[in-house]
């Protein structure tokens, strides 16, 4: 089904993250000899490590990778924080994409939706319909598990890379987002990646940092407790263990 997409789409400007689903995209455009150029827009929300991964994932295929730089910290409907804050975030994102996709001659945007996300917790998908962005992906019913089995199949580094979720996420709702906080956040998260971490989240709340780890990084969490709060402890008041987290 993606094949037909791209037959009937054969020029388009993919909304590009480095992540699983946007990045077999991105694989399937390039195979099916769609004209395509992706768009990574990058932000304060997002961390170092994911702007190298899309630019890897890039080069590896051969695709055109354009960089845009937005400044959300500008926006206080982004910054004050609210419930549908990706709703405005993605609207200032998709925005950037399509001023600039229309630039370089593209009129159809594409994003890596997939078939498992809930539109219903996600607020940010009301801002892509509303921007007539389309989701190949969603569209043909592949799921998140079809999707990273088809990645691994077409030997993508990307098909086993945890999901991610933006910085901002950190930040409880209601909280002002900063740009200390952020760099905080992507810091920490940084050394903790650099453990052997690889599926967690480091939480604010308040002043102290609420970790979340998959039940099989326990394990190497308590290994290295005491190196982890020594680091944490310079930028928290305290440490806390989510131990909801599955």
């Amino acid at each position: 089904m993606l094949k037909a997409f791209f037959e009937e789409n054969p020029k388009l400007a993919l909304a590009f993250s480095g992540g699983v689903d946007s990045a077999y995209l991105l694989y399937a455009a390039v195979s099916f000899g769609a004209d395509v150029k992706a768009y990574y827009v990058k932000t304060p929300f997002q961390p170092e490590f994911e702007y190298a991964d899309a630019l890897r994932l890039a080069n590896q295929l051969g695709a055109e990778m354009v960089t845009i730089h937005l400044d959300v910290l500008s926006d206080d409907a982004i910054t004050e924080n609210p419930k549908n804050r990706c709703y405005f975030c993605k609207k200032r994102i998709f925005n950037a994409i399509l001023e600039q996709a229309k630039a370089d001659g593209y009129s159809l945007i594409i994003d890596g939706t997939n078939a498992s996300d809930d539109a219903a917790d996600r607020p940010g998908m009301a801002a892509l319909k509303e921007l007539e962005v389309r989701s190949p992906l969603r569209e043909c019913g592949l799921t998140k598990e079809e999707i990273r089995k088809l990645s691994k199949d077409a030997g993508l580094f990307t098909h086993d890379k945890p999901a991610y979720a933006c910085l901002a996420t950190r930040i409880p709702t209601g909280t002002p987002i900063t740009a200390e906080k952020l760099a905080i956040t992507e810091q920490n998260e940084c050394f903790l990646r650099s453990l052997g971490f690889q599926d967690f989240r480091i939480r604010f709340t308040g002043t102290s940092a609420k970790l979340q780890v998959s039940q099989q990084e326990l394990p190497l969490l308590l290994e290295n407790r005491e190196t982890i709060l020594k680091k944490l402890k310079n930028d928290y008041t305290e440490v806390l263990l989510d131990l909801e987290v599955r």
